[in-house]
């Protein structure tokens, strides 16, 4: 039995920046003129273990300030640990925040020099991969401008042309991919598949969970610089769920998995992804005082699994009578296009009149269709008196919803289609 080789192991590993509140407070430090401690300290990663092995493609997941990019960053060596052990086993390739390793006063072609050379290829090697880095790259004559002069999307090609093509064993992509246009987006992925299938190491951060369900093996989540748990994206993509609203608890053993449940309240789960800025307006007869979404497991969330069932929770507090509430959603996508939406009239779901003071709770089931990514949902209390339609409530754009999906299909939703090719050669030789 082949036992697996360690590409990356992670032991122990602590960051701890210092906090001054002034920088005279700093300067005394650092001249001795002060015994009194002067900083406060933050812990950007705390006691943090983790091994990756070759072949893997491994993501960490986690809310800002987390600590993913610091720890990408002591890995590769951008960063020193306060505490603990890197061991690496393999030459690293990194793509990190916009601009690491590039001389803004250099043209592209010096910088791709200048990347190769800093890793350790000669530069006749660095010749034999230029073509390849400047077709994938596909900048044209910018090629010849100083860096200083791309946009952000001309840059990260070139960072990322130079990071695949000097043959590493590991690469390690931070957030700089969500800068690219989406072509250039599904470029790198299909990278990210021609380097699984050579067996190659891949650790990348992201908030695009979508692409964290559909290329990992494992994921890693942290909050607080601490890691709340590992395991396949699926299962770490639903505690991080749990994380954006707060329903966790820091595992008790050393690097556990975060697994027991624990209540949240609604007002707690409302906040999360709700729009500052909303739209609304109506005659005010009936107020929507709740809305929330849960998933297929009851807990409170904002980003929906695609093929799973979810469920949409108003809440409606009537300040006067009214002969027939209309209560509607609608889904649009962040363009504004309205994508789907139904209400319970069309649903002959609820057709009764309503009294001054009563509270309903309206309830939409159904199964995410959509495709991944990010759209917004708007919610209404209409009705019609005496033949003419009235607004009593509506809320425009009060949700972000996110749909995280590892496979998305052609346009706006999908149909759950199954496909099937069957071999027709025996019949014709018969």
């Amino acid at each position: 039995m082949n036992k697996k080789k360690i590409a990356i192991q992670v032991k122990d590993l602590d960051k701890v920046y210092k906090l001054y509140d002034k920088p005279s407070d700093r300067l005394k430090e650092a001249l001795g003129l002060t015994k009194k401690k002067k900083y406060k300290e933050h812990h950007a990663l705390s006691n943090v273990d983790l091994k990756i092995y070759q072949g893997e493609t491994v993501g960490i997941i986690g809310t800002n300030g987390s600590g993913k990019s610091t720890i990408l960053k002591i890995i590769t060596g951008v960063l020193n640990p306060s505490a603990g052990e890197v061991k690496v086993n393999g030459r690293i390739s990194a793509l990190l925040e916009l601009g690491a390793g590039f001389n803004q006063e250099y043209n592209g072609i010096e910088n791709i020099y200048l990347n190769g050379t800093m890793i350790g290829f000669s530069e006749k090697e660095i010749d034999e991969k230029m073509d390849a880095i400047l077709e994938f790259a596909d900048i044209g004559d910018y090629v010849y401008q100083p860096v200083k002069t791309y946009s952000s999307g001309m840059f990260v090609r070139l960072a990322f042309a130079v990071a695949i093509n000097i043959e590493p064993e590991i690469l390690i992509v931070d957030e700089a991919l969500s800068v690219g246009d989406v072509f250039f987006q599904a470029k790198c992925y299909h990278k990210f598949e021609e380097f699984k299938q050579m067996g190659k190491t891949i650790l990348f951060v992201s908030h695009d969970l979508s692409s964290i369900s559909k290329y990992c093996d494992r994921v890693v989540l942290l909050n607080q610089g601490i890691k709340l748990g590992e395991g396949s994206p699926k299962e770490m993509i639903d505690v991080y769920k749990r994380v954006l609203v707060g329903q966790y608890e820091v595992p008790e053993e050393k690097n556990g998995n975060l697994l027991d449940d624990k209540e949240v309240t609604d007002a707690a789960a409302a906040k999360i992804g709700v729009n500052p800025e909303l739209l609304e307006y109506g005659t005010n007869a009936a107020k929507i005082t709740g809305y929330y979404i849960t998933d297929e497991k009851g807990v409170h969330t904002t980003a929906v699994i695609k093929g799973q069932e979810f469920t949409i929770h108003m809440e409606v507090e009537f300040a006067e009578d009214v002969p027939a509430p209309i209560f509607a959603f609608t889904i649009k996508n962040i363009k504004g296009t309205e994508i789907t939406g139904t209400n319970t009239m069309v649903e002959k779901a609820f057709l009764e009149p309503v009294k001054a003071g009563e509270k309903k709770e309206v309830v939409f089931r159904q199964k995410m269709s959509l495709q991944g990514g990010e759209y917004l949902l708007s919610l209404g209390v209409t009705g019609y008196e005496r033949d003419k339609f009235e607004v009593y409530h509506r809320l425009y754009d009060v949700l972000n919803v996110t749909v995280i999906s590892d496979k998305d299909t052609v346009g706006f939703y999908d149909m759950g289609t199954e496909a099937e090719v069957l071999d027709k050669s025996g019949e014709e030789k018969e």
